[in-house]
């Protein structure tokens, strides 16, 4: 066999290994968690989905009070991230001069590559305490009497809380949905922008008429990008969430996450049926973020099929 095609039969290979090794490790994942967990899956069957109680003294384990914690703090960070990553995306690729496209991209980058525990710290140290002493009382006062979505803003303003998690994980998700939506922003096509402001089109009416529609797929996947990272971090939600595993719709009063819940009790868990539990926690959070990403991939198939060959 000559060298060129004993090379390229190797790199086919090696290429169809490297394939299978994502979703090989998938199934092995699922599959330890499964067996992992068995003995909280036979002993509490659905209720555990639905049972707000966390007991470790009784041995009474439930999960919604992590489930709802993980979704509100990832929505109150995609709330707040999305339109600062757009406003971000938006000036980087189409307001800003030059002399500052560069630094500020490479700051957001940089800002990316901060470890969660020093977000962590600084929402602790610095959020908390601000929140607590101005942010929080200012909201009880003005919009605790709402009707509606007053609910959601009472409570003690201690600055440890639902809302404060989710603050700190829209922080820590703006780099990755802002690069996401800048990289497919620039990729617009130059001479369609051109074209349309020498037709006396304002930068908004360019953004919303020529960039959004060509990238939408793009942007869509950054944002899912986003909650992927806010619904999986750990140590910068323990940090300020405050831990307590009571079913509020308070958003200042203190709650936990799959991943907060999953940090702070594993390493203490006691007995098989303790650690079971926080297993199926795990085993949780992989069927959310598997849901989520499959979400995300049915939205962008169905945007790609109704775009392939729309008018502009």
């Amino acid at each position: 066999m000559r060298p060129g095609v004993l090379l390229d039969a190797m790199f086919e290979r090696a290429a169809w290994l490297a394939a299978w090794v994502v979703p090989i490790t998938l199934v092995a994942i699922l599959f330890v968690l499964w067996m992992g967990c068995r003995l909280s899956l036979q002993h509490f069957g659905a209720g555990f989905l639905t049972s707000a109680t966390w007991d470790p003294v009784a041995q009474n384990f439930g999960a919604l009070v992590p489930i709802y914690g993980t979704l509100v703090t990832s929505a109150i960070a995609l709330i707040i991230a999305v339109p600062v990553s757009f406003g971000i995306a938006l000036f980087l690729t189409e307001l800003a001069p030059g002399f500052l496209r560069g630094p500020l991209g490479v700051a957001i980058d940089l800002l990316a590559a901060i470890p969660s525990i020093i977000f962590g710290m600084w929402g602790l140290f610095i959020f908390a305490p601000y929140f607590a002493a101005h942010f929080e009382p200012w909201l009880i006062a003005h919009v605790g009497s709402w009707p509606v979505i007053g609910g959601w803003f009472q409570g003690a303003p201690i600055g440890i809380g639902v809302f404060t998690a989710g603050f700190i994980l829209a922080i820590m998700i703006i780099p990755f949905i802002s690069a996401v939506m800048r990289d497919v922003f620039a990729l617009v096509p130059p001479m369609m922008k051109e074209s349309a402001y020498g037709m006396g089109a304002t930068t908004w009416e360019v953004t919303s008429r020529i960039v959004l529609p060509q990238s939408r797929s793009g942007v869509i996947g950054g944002i899912f990008l986003g909650l992927g990272r806010a619904l999986g971090e750990t140590m910068a939600v323990t940090f300020v969430i405050g831990n307590a595993h009571e079913l509020t719709h308070a958003l200042f009063m203190p709650g936990a996450t799959i991943s907060s819940t999953l940090a702070n009790e594993f390493t203490e868990a006691v007995g098989p049926m303790y650690t079971s539990s926080l297993i199926e926690l795990g085993l949780i959070l992989f069927v959310i973020t598997f849901i989520v990403l499959g979400g995300a991939r049915w939205i962008l198939r169905r945007i790609t099929s109704r775009t392939v060959g729309a008018p502009i």
